[in-house]
């Protein structure tokens, strides 16, 4: 995929590009992918709300989907 993930991006944006990352959502703490806020919260925006470090999480979703 070409496709560069950054951390001002929407959550379900980032899920329906790339599917698979959901797992690492999951295992970084973000069990709710599917909930309400995930249509509306940036990467950034979640991270700060489950103590997640956003660049951490942005490199392994770019990681997976390189």
């Amino acid at each position: 995929m070409e496709m560069k993930i950054t951390k001002d991006m929407i959550i379900s944006k980032v899920l329906s590009i790339a599917p698979e990352t959901v797992d690492i959502f999951v295992e970084y703490g973000m069990h709710c992918v599917g909930c309400m806020a995930a249509a509306g919260e940036t990467i950034e925006e979640a991270c700060e709300v489950h103590g997640i470090d956003a660049d951490e999480l942005v490199d392994a979703l770019n990681a997976l989907t390189a």
